[in-house]
């Protein structure tokens, strides 16, 4: 495959070749135009007015002797003749005379009509053009003006400035072959890094970057690809850091049912040993099965493999049942959940995905709360949007936290071993669930006092507008 450092190269000859082409076929063209055309329009000029000597009849030999004369002072060779036969013995070379007047321009000179010839003589060694004038009187040809003019050349005619101009041309050539030259240098000398950087990051080097200053097309590409390593930079941080925390989280319900699982098989316990024992196993076995879960929903969401089943739903009804189902838990940590449920507000949402959305946070409230407190959760329209509110008086989120609690697995006891910590995956489920319905999720939170969460989702109307 040719470099594009060797397409330049070609292009740019290419384009030379082709304004010397071009230039030319200017210099041609402007001769012809120019000199040829110049010269032609002066011999018929001279001509129409020498022929006004004629006052018709026989051509006079006065007449004869008047063309002659002006032939000593004027630049083109012009003579009289009654016959052109008798031109053989004016002009320096041969004449074919049925060329020069042959049966079409012996009926054009009888109409009065001016011929003009071109052809190259050998004894000049250049293009000769002539000019035949008839003298024509009562449609019979008299007699002719022959004027011949021999054409210089394109070099003749810039004989003096040919070596200037071959010299100059030569510089110049060298000089913009070098200018060329540094130019493509230049010009690559990004793209070679491009290049480079592509290569460092297909073989796993995600921090390579491209080094560049320049505000063109080059420039904004080197941009872009710095972007783009960034974005795979963090992206594979954050899969590293997502199975790191993925194996911490399985690693710990495992170790404990091969524990106890080890020891229900080598050793002799009692039977409430033995009981508590696979108590703890099926505990486990059931946190492992809900980290799976969550992470089987977090990918989906995130891929947006899911489809939501929309429809319309009060949502009160909703938020009773799962309060139902969470009560007996609560009541356990001994906390109360007070409800204020707006029975009026109807959303378009998946009913499984919304009671998921409500469990976890429900979940999250009863186990960050603290014991005698209450949780109180409410649903509400406010400004054209449904809004659900769960507030809990537990030990909160500190100020530095909040901006990073929807990432997955983040928490903010980092203590990986604590006995009421979650997975870390329960409110960046939310957010992706409730985005998927075209709603947003605010958090307030104070530490030591309480949290805060605020559902908001688009209303059944709208959702139909």
């Amino acid at each position: 495959m040719k470099k594009i450092s060797t397409k330049i190269w070609v292009f740019v000859l290419a384009t030379v070749a082709v304004t010397v082409l071009f230039m030319y076929g200017l210099t041609n063209f402007l001769y012809e135009r120019l000199y040829v055309k110049d010269a032609e329009n002066s011999m018929i000029e001279i001509g129409e007015k020498l022929s006004k000597m004629y006052t018709g009849g026989k051509v006079t030999d006065e007449l004869i002797d008047n063309v002659d004369r002006y032939n000593t002072y004027a630049n083109v060779n012009v003579f009289a003749v009654r016959n052109p036969r008798e031109l053989s013995a004016c002009v320096p070379f041969d004449i074919d005379y049925d060329t020069l007047i042959g049966p079409d321009e012996r009926h054009e000179l009888l109409k009065g009509n001016i011929i003009t010839k071109q052809g190259y003589e050998k004894r000049f060694d250049r293009q000769v053009i002539s000019v035949v004038i008839p003298l024509v009187d009562e449609k019979r040809l008299e007699g002719i003006l022959y004027l011949y003019f021999p054409l210089e050349k394109i070099t003749e005619l810039a004989s003096k400035e040919v070596a200037f101009l071959i010299g100059s041309a030569i510089v110049f050539l060298i000089l913009i072959s070098f200018i060329i030259f540094k130019g493509i240098r230049v010009i690559m000398k990004p793209l070679q890094s491009l290049q480079y950087a592509a290569k460092e990051m297909a073989q796993g080097h995600y921090k390579t970057r491209v080094m560049s200053t320049s505000k063109d097309e080059i420039g904004q590409l080197a941009q872009t690809f710095n972007e783009m390593a960034q974005a795979i930079e963090e992206e594979d941080q954050r899969q590293r850091q997502f199975l790191e925390n993925v194996s911490h989280e399985l690693r710990t319900p495992i170790s404990y049912i091969k524990g106890y699982g080890e020891t229900l098989l080598t050793s002799n316990t009692s039977e409430q040993e033995r009981n508590d024992q696979l108590a703890l196993i099926v505990r486990e076995a059931g946190r492992m099965e809900k980290l799976t879960n969550e992470l089987l929903q977090l990918s989906r969401t995130t891929e947006q493999k899911e489809i939501l089943q929309l429809y319309p739903l009060p949502l009160s009804e909703t938020i009773r049942e799962v309060v139902h189902m969470l009560e007996g838990r609560a009541k356990q940590a001994d906390i109360t959940i007070h409800t204020n449920l707006d029975d009026h507000v109807i959303v378009n949402a998946d009913e499984l995905r919304m009671k998921q959305i409500l469990i976890n946070l429900l979940e999250n409230a009863i186990r960050y709360s603290n014991e005698g407190t209450s949780i109180y959760l409410r649903s509400y329209e406010v400004e054209n949007q449904a809004c659900i509110e769960v507030e809990d008086h537990g030990i909160g989120i500190p100020a530095q936290d909040l901006p990073h609690i929807m990432e997955r697995f983040y928490r903010v006891n980092k203590a990986r071993s604590r006995a009421d910590g979650g997975s870390g995956l329960g409110l960046s489920i939310v957010q992706q669930l409730v985005t998927a319905h075209g709603g947003r999720v605010q958090i307030e939170s104070v530490l030591n006092e309480g949290t805060t969460i605020r559902i908001f989702l688009p209303l059944m109307e709208e959702m139909e507008e």
